[in-house]
């Protein structure tokens, strides 16, 4: 029988902070949940495209955002802005962004949270 894990979001096993991003980071069997925080001026394809070496980012996203607004772009076109309150599924080949002057706060429930 498998047993109840429990951590704070609040003492993350990681902590990672590079250009306009904040990712915290916790771990949980197979789930990783990240509270993201996404500074004006982020954006997927300037900060990490050169980290991840990829056109677009490849990992599927469950979140749910909790402050701020952030636009996501498909690699096919479509187009979605989210903001306080909305829960979204993002999957792998796309470009997000902060939009206006507040920061993002994305909370992340997902397998990965960057390529491995």
């Amino acid at each position: 029988m498998a047993a109840t894990e429990a951590k704070s979001i609040r003492t993350p096993d990681e902590t990672s902070t590079f250009d306009n991003v904040k990712l915290e980071v916790v771990t949980l069997s197979d789930v990783v949940f990240a509270k993201a925080t996404f500074e004006p001026g982020w954006r997927w394809s300037q900060s990490l495209k050169p980290i991840q070496g990829t056109d677009s980012c490849q990992v599927h996203h469950h979140g749910y955002v909790v402050s701020g607004r952030l636009h996501i772009t498909m690699d096919g076109g479509s187009e979605a802005e989210v903001g306080p309150g909305d829960v979204v599924t993002i999957p792998p080949g796309h470009d997000a962004w902060t939009v206006g002057d507040e920061p993002c706060v994305f909370f992340d429930f997902s397998t990965q949270v960057v390529p491995s």
